[in-house]
C-alpha cells in the first residue's frame, strides 16, 4: 500500500513500523480512543481529522480558535444521530457508529473514485451491549496488536448493525455518483461491498 493515498484510523500507528510507512492521513472520532491517546495523535507527522468534540484533550493549554490550530489539525463536525452520508464533508458528519464510516465520507469529500477497505474484520470476540464502555481486562484480541485496546484501556463495544446500515449507506452513495468501494480485508465478515483479493492489489 506504500504509494497509495492510506487514511489510518484510531491505533493504526502501532503498525507504522511493521509497515514500513505511515499512512497519509490520520482519522479518529472516538472520545475514548482520542483522549486515551492524545499524545500520541499529537506526535503524528501527517494531516489528522478527529471530531471537534475532542478538541480539548488535544488543544490542553492552546486556544482552540482558529488561529491557535496548528496546521496538520483538521476538526470535523460529527454526530451519533441523524443517519445520512455527507458528501461534502463541511457539514455534518454522521459517525455510523464506525470510524470507518467517516473515513468513507472523507474520502468521497476529496474526490475518490474508488476506495479499497482493508483491515474491516468486523467481528469481535468481546461481547456485551452495544456502545457501553468497558474496560479491557488484559492483552487486546480484537485487533492487530496487543496493545491496541490493552489492559486498562477505556472502550466501548462495537454495534455491528449500525455500522452495516452505515456501510449500506455508503455503498449507496459511491454507486449514485458512479464510484465504488471494495473490501480487501483478508477474511473480514463485512458483507456489504465487493470482495477483492489484497494480494492481487498490494
Amino acid at each position: 500500500m506504500q504509494g497509495e493515498f492510506t487514511f489510518g484510523m484510531n491505533r493504526i500507528y502501532l503498525a507504522f513500523p511493521e509497515l514500513g510507512f505511515h499512512t497519509t492521513y490520520y482519522l479518529s472520532v472516538n472520545t475514548l480512543v482520542i483522549e486515551q491517546c492524545a499524545a500520541e495523535i499529537q506526535a503524528l507527522q501527517m494531516p489528522k481529522f478527529l471530531s471537534w468534540r475532542s478538541r480539548h484533550a488535544l488543544l490542553s493549554g492552546r486556544s482552540t480558535v482558529v488561529p491557535g490550530l496548528p496546521e496538520d489539525l483538521i476538526f470535523l463536525h460529527t454526530t451519533y444521530s441523524g443517519p445520512r452520508f455527507a458528501r461534502d464533508a463541511r457539514s455534518r458528519l454522521w459517525e455510523g457508529a464506525t470510524v470507518t464510516y467517516v473515513a468513507l465520507q472523507l474520502a468521497f469529500h476529496m474526490g475518490f473514485e474508488q476506495v479499497i477497505l482493508v483491515g474491516v474484520d468486523h467481528n469481535f470476540t468481546t461481547t456485551g451491549k452495544p456502545n457501553s464502555t468497558v474496560v479491557s481486562q488484559g492483552e487486546d484480541r480484537d485487533h492487530f496488536h496487543h496493545a491496541y485496546f490493552g489492559k486498562g484501556f477505556r472502550w466501548q463495544l462495537p454495534d455491528l448493525q449500525t455500522s452495516e446500515r452505515a456501510y449500506r449507506m455508503a455503498h449507496a452513495a459511491y454507486l449514485q455518483a458512479g464510484r465504488r468501494v471494495l473490501d480487501a480485508t483478508i477474511g473480514g465478515r463485512l458483507d456489504v461491498f465487493p470482495k477483492v483479493e489484497y494480494e492481487r492489489l498490494f
